[in-house]
């Protein structure tokens, strides 16, 4: 009885340790790493904002990015806007608001016209509503000089009402389209219309005519010298010639007296 319980538990250290020398001789599996994002599949940092799809996506301004677009004002705001430091508010009418213009009018308008009638919707700075309780009158615009009568925008706000006038239209803001730090839009009822485009200028007085100079008189001053010397030769001569002739007729009265 004995041997067999030895004979047991010998196959059991036998069983035991062959177990063992197959774990041991095993090569040890490496650690799980976690997984890493490939660059191609992260997501790309955000870029600057973009007018056209901001305008697309809200919807009713189609003659609006046709303007931006054919003008190139859309591509030269993305440029612009790839810089941070850079930042414009845009007024857009809508569909709506274009078609209440009278008939032909943006037909009237050359290309250059036309940029600067989008270029005027546009100021060169980030303004949020509160902002317009304090601004600084007439507001400079993207289209240039905002002196009277060329691009002059005033922007007034009365609680939450902004008013814009350009001295033809008076329009309102009527909601934000897009607002963050860099760039604002806001909807406007009425297209903006500015002076200098559709006011016609007095014309330039015409040049006075240039003064005309006196014609000079002909003289014979120069003549008249000559004329008075001669003159004074001749009489000179005369006098000398009369003197002459006295004294030789006194000689000869001498003469006839002394021979009697």
């Amino acid at each position: 009885m004995m041997a067999k319980q030895a004979l047991f538990l010998l196959s059991l250290l036998l069983v035991f340790l062959f177990h063992c020398t197959a774990t041991l001789g095993q090569p040890a599996q490496a650690p799980t790493l976690p997984a890493v994002a490939s660059p191609a599949n992260a997501p790309a940092p955000p870029g600057p904002p973009d007018v056209i799809k901001i305008l697309q996506k809200v919807g009713g301004f189609t003659i609006l990015i046709r303007l931006l677009k054919s003008t190139g004002v859309a591509d030269q705001l993305k440029g612009q806007l790839n810089d941070s430091s850079i930042r414009f508010t845009l007024f857009a009418p809508n569909d709506n608001s274009f078609s209440n213009l009278k008939a032909g009018t943006l037909n009237s308008l050359n290309n250059e016209e036309k940029v600067r009638l989008i270029q005027f919707h546009i100021l060169p700075t980030y303004y949020t509503l509160e902002n317009f309780q304090t601004v600084s009158n007439p507001v400079r615009t993207q289209a240039g000089d905002n002196k009277p009568g060329d691009y002059p925008l005033n922007v007034t706000s009365v609680g939450s009402q902004v008013n814009i006038s350009t001295g033809l239209v008076n329009a309102s803001v009527s909601g934000t389209l897009y607002s963050n730090f860099q760039l604002a839009i806001y909807q406007v009822d009425k297209v903006l219309l500015p002076l200098d485009l559709f006011v016609p200028k007095p014309p330039s007085p015409a040049p006075a005519p240039a003064p005309t100079k006196p014609k000079a008189k002909k003289t014979t001053a120069a003549a008249s010298p000559k004329t008075s010397t001669t003159s004074t030769a001749v009489d000179s001569g005369a006098v000398s010639i009369a003197k002459h002739g006295v004294l030789v007729s006194i000689g000869v009265a001498i003469f006839i007296a002394f021979s009697l």
